[in-house]
């Protein structure tokens, strides 16, 4: 898994412990100014993204992290399967 540079600290140590995943953090080097793509990160912010799109998960409706988890599940599969039912080009 990947996380951002704030991310560091105990959730590196949780996560190899308790959750058994490798956690690799994408930092910025100390010498750059202004803005700089982070290859690892704009994954992660790109996915978010795409999340944002469903109505439902753009707002705070749910009452329990489950059915969180549940919408997020779900509008994940409706962009892999418009992705893998699109014709080629």
């Amino acid at each position: 898994m990947w996380a951002d540079g704030g991310y560091t600290g105990r959730l590196v140590d949780l996560a190899c412990d308790a959750l058994r995943i490798a956690l690799s953090v994408a930092k910025r080097s100390d010498d750059t100014t202004g803005f700089t793509v982070l290859p690892k990160r704009w994954l992660v912010e790109r996915t978010f993204a795409w999340l944002m799109r469903s109505r439902r998960l753009a707002r705070d409706y749910e009452g329990r992290a489950g059915s969180s988890e549940a919408m997020i599940r779900w509008s994940m599969s409706m962009i892999m399967s418009r992705r893998l039912a699109r014709r080629p080009r």
